[in-house]
């Protein structure tokens, strides 16, 4: 069972699946919990970028430095609150932090880097790819636990 997918119809694909084999009311329960245990951390709407003028998809790859604890919260906060900006991840590695930003074309990407990264005294580099094409994957599954024969 997909969890992931249509969340407007989750439960009722939950209750209605054949292979749950379990009552309706047990599956809704399991479900309930695994809220309440924050497995389940809610529904995400996905939006078309293109559709609303932001057809350039990029990641920002960003050297921030000094990397200090201090810098990191206003920097991730400040970037978080650009419009453009639909992820941001904060790496190990050469890089600090990736960012996903949406935009209207290479124009408003060249804008972007420039005015809103490169300018900051704290960014040391900024590295640019685009996003030819992004598909999604199949549904997050718990790890498998061992067998006493796999060992």
């Amino acid at each position: 069972m997909d969890l992931e997918g249509d969340h407007r119809a989750a439960d009722a694909r939950v209750v209605d699946a054949g292979n749950a084999r379990v009552a309706p009311s047990t599956c809704l329960d399991r479900v309930a919990r695994l809220r309440r245990a924050g497995v389940i951390l809610g529904h995400q709407l996905r939006v078309d970028a293109a559709k609303l003028g932001r057809g350039l998809e990029a990641l920002l790859s960003v050297q921030v430095r000094p990397h200090r604890r201090e810098l990191v919260g206003p920097f991730v906060e400040r970037i978080r609150a650009l419009p453009e900006s639909r992820t941001v991840f904060h790496l190990t590695g050469p890089d600090d932090y990736v960012v996903h930003v949406a935009v209207a074309d290479m124009a408003d990407l060249q804008r972007l880097v420039l005015d809103e990264f490169t300018s900051q005294r704290e960014v040391a580099r900024v590295e640019t790819r685009l996003i030819f094409q992004q598909w999604d994957c199949g549904p997050l599954l718990p790890l498998a636990t061992p067998t006493a024969e796999s060992g």
